[in-house]
């Protein structure tokens, strides 16, 4: 898998936040926003399956 680049245009108030998070984290403000978009990426696809699953099988999966 390669890697691209990005480029992300924010105000400051924004920048900071981040910056703030990521030391809470230890990490890069990059690896930061990486990691976030990763995990909502996840997020949004395990939902998808859910879904699925669920039209699949209908009334039989009960997710708690």
């Amino acid at each position: 898998m390669g890697t691209s680049v990005l480029s992300l245009r924010i105000d400051k108030e924004l920048l900071d936040r981040l910056r703030h998070h990521a030391a809470k984290r230890g990490m890069s403000v990059q690896d930061y926003v990486v990691r976030t978009l990763i995990r909502g990426d996840f997020d949004e696809r395990f939902s998808a399956a859910v879904e699925e699953t669920e039209r699949f099988y209908g009334d039989q999966v009960k997710v708690t």
